[in-house]
């Protein structure tokens, strides 16, 4: 099963995913004139932020409505699965936030990286790390066992481990600078049903149209008790792994494309 991506819907309900990636962009440290690969842009939220810093930016993401979105800002994004990274040697640095973790082939993903780079480019990226939304996945897997369905085949999502992930990136001989694994509860601009609306599609789409509602109901009657307070606000259990890696040489590579 494939997630699907609605723009109108992601700006609405998860428009935090930007707003909480900015550090990330502290993290790069992205200069004028550099060249930056977003991966798995999204809309182009952040990639609009480097560009503005006077990065010269291309977005990819898998999805073609939000690379459509991610072009309606007048940003240069293209439509390119994130394992089958087409660039040589054409960029300084390649930044990625809340976008691995969608990402099944981590090492495939990590080889295109390091070929997307230039020597001494950057690898800084944020993702869902182990633990990540446990108290979510964990409902969603018991509510469809109980409908008989098998969720393992429609989970999209890969959190790993800081050992895990550095050992992947060592693989492909990158230096990691830093790689940190930190608990982040993530306030909700609204109902616990627009999150799973936006980023549980995959596991939604395994009932007809018509099933959805109840298993919506029923996933939020299991998550009220964790994951609402007293005033009706959400908090999803995020757990982020956060990282910066270099590919090791001397810088001086050429465009790719």
């Amino acid at each position: 099963m494939t997630q699907l991506w609605d723009p109108a819907r992601y700006a609405r309900n998860a428009r935090f995913v930007a707003e909480l990636g900015l550090p990330v962009v502290e993290l790069l440290a992205p200069q004028p004139g550099e060249r930056i690969l977003d991966l798995g842009c999204g809309d182009g939220a952040l990639t609009e932020k480097l560009a503005a810093l006077g990065c010269q930016v291309l977005g990819v993401d898998a999805s073609p409505e939000q690379v459509a979105a991610a072009r309606v800002r007048g940003l240069d994004a293209r439509v390119v699965a994130a394992a089958d990274l087409p660039f040589h040697e054409g960029f300084d640095a390649v930044f990625s936030n809340a976008a691995l973790h969608w990402m099944p082939r981590p090492d495939a993903v990590i080889a295109g990286v390091w070929r997307a780079l230039v020597p001494g480019g950057r690898f800084v990226a944020e993702c869902g790390g182990h633990g990540n939304i446990a108290r979510i996945r964990a409902a969603l897997y018991a509510a469809l066992e109980g409908r008989g369905i098998d969720p393992r085949p429609l989970d999209p999502w890969y959190f790993p481990t800081v050992e895990e992930y550095r050992a992947r990136l060592e693989r492909q001989a990158f230096r990691v600078e830093s790689i940190a694994l930190f608990p982040r509860p993530t306030s909700l601009p609204g109902d616990i049903a627009g999150w799973l609306e936006t980023f549980a599609g995959s596991f939604l789409a395994a009932l007809p149209a018509s099933e959805r509602p109840a298993l919506l109901a029923e996933l939020r009657q299991a998550l009220l008790p964790d994951l609402c307070d007293k005033s009706g606000h959400w908090t999803a259990d995020y757990v982020r792994l956060r990282f910066a890696a270099t590919k090791a040489g001397i810088s001086g590579g050429i465009p790719g494309g």
